[in-house]
């Protein structure tokens, strides 16, 4: 009998964040404390399938450009999750046609997974219908941070400040692209196009001139059919940290990050994670102790409001009015550079720790009894 966790690591999946998830993989499997913790990383293609991958940290490295993003190729594997919530043994299919084989009873899975198709609640809906504990927030909390539109109705009702936004559906567009052009003219300029269901800054564009709106339409409807205009602020960007506490403990907030654009219209993908010029982060980023206390307080209460668990990162605006919550990020960027593990690493917690961290948590949230460890909640 051996005293470790079995942890599935789940990553790549169907969305344009196909590579970030990739890279977030490498990180952990680096990171995470093999002396407590059996991995087995479990891809999927950008076609879906569920492929068991090799073990190995270096395979997912971001490259300084789009041609050499990581991807979850079909290497012929294939992995059958549990039969029932009875069960929880994985099985692999090492060729097309063959028998299946074991990998073990899994304790916990890790869904790394960015975007539609992962971060939105449907891997999330199979893990709770399997009875499978995993990290990081279930169905209703997913769905509802993946979906910008919902996010920002449900911080109205919180009382939470957002930018004012407006929504068009492929529909309006093709049939009242007045629509558009109207809330552009509320909103002002510059304003942002974003997709309502995407991440990592995919598919957004900086308007400056009326003129460029059918170019900013038509890429965030590339990547889904609903699209949000929202206000441009003028402002400090800044980003904190959640992490949900066990049984009958807080949740706690980080220090803050910044971002401090330079040299470019905004925080965008190259910038990202190309290595791209232009952007500064800065963490801890400057603020007063009241004004870290009240960002803290508001990221918290955002986390609650969506009934978030595990982890999030929540993306602020300090205006000269006070702050205004950009969005909420249930499954953030977790490479070893992404703001997410910056800002805790600022805050105390090593990467490593972290991620021992988020398995403890969400395995005390879930009751779970394994075969070294009993959490009771």
């Amino acid at each position: 009998m051996t005293d470790k966790l079995t942890v599935a690591l789940l990553f790549g999946g169907r969305s344009s964040e196909h590579s970030i998830s990739c890279a977030t993989a490498g990180g952990v499997l680096a990171a995470i404390d093999r002396s407590r913790y059996d991995v087995i990383p479990i891809g999927i293609t950008r076609d879906g399938a569920f492929v068991l991958e090799a073990d190995d940290p270096a395979h997912f490295a971001l490259g300084s450009s789009a041609a050499e993003l990581p991807v979850v190729t079909d290497n012929g594997t294939r992995v059958h999750w549990p039969e029932s919530a009875l069960d929880r043994t994985l099985r692999v299919v090492d060729v097309p046609g063959g028998t299946a084989r074991s990998l073990g009873t899994v304790d916990l899975v890790f869904p790394i997974l960015h975007g539609p198709y992962g971060e939105d609640g449907t891997i999330q809906g199979l893990l709770e219908l399997l009875g499978l504990p995993f990290v990081g927030s279930g169905v209703l909390a997913s769905a509802l941070g993946m979906d910008k539109h919902f996010t920002k109705t449900v911080f109205q009702q919180a009382s939470l400040p957002v930018a004012p936004w407006r929504t068009i559906t492929a529909a309006d567009w093709a049939e009242a692209p007045g629509m558009a052009y109207a809330a552009l003219a509320e909103l002002g300029l510059p304003a942002f196009v974003k997709p309502a269901r995407a991440g990592s800054s995919v598919g957004v564009s900086r308007v400056t001139d009326p003129a460029e709106l059918v170019r900013a339409m038509e890429t965030a409807l590339a990547e889904d059919d609903k699209v949000l205009i929202e206000a441009g602020l003028v402002g400090r960007e800044l980003e904190v940290a959640v992490l949900q506490g066990r049984p009958g403990e807080p949740s706690r907030a980080s220090v803050a990050g910044e971002v401090l654009v330079t040299g470019r219209d905004f925080y965008d993908f190259d910038a990202k994670y190309l290595g791209a010029a232009g952007i500064e982060l800065v963490c801890p980023a400057a603020l007063e102790p009241a004004e870290l206390a009240e960002m803290q307080r508001m990221a918290i209460r955002a986390f609650d409001a969506i009934d978030g668990a595990g982890l999030a990162r929540v993306d602020f605006f300090l205006t000269d009015t006070g702050w205004v919550i950009n969005e909420i990020n249930t499954m953030p960027g977790f490479t070893p550079i992404s703001m997410f593990p910056t800002c805790w690493l600022q805050s105390g917690y090593t990467y490593p720790a972290l991620i021992d961290e988020l398995i403890s948590v969400a395995l005390a949230r879930r009751g779970v009894r394994t075969n070294s460890t009993e959490i009771l909640v």
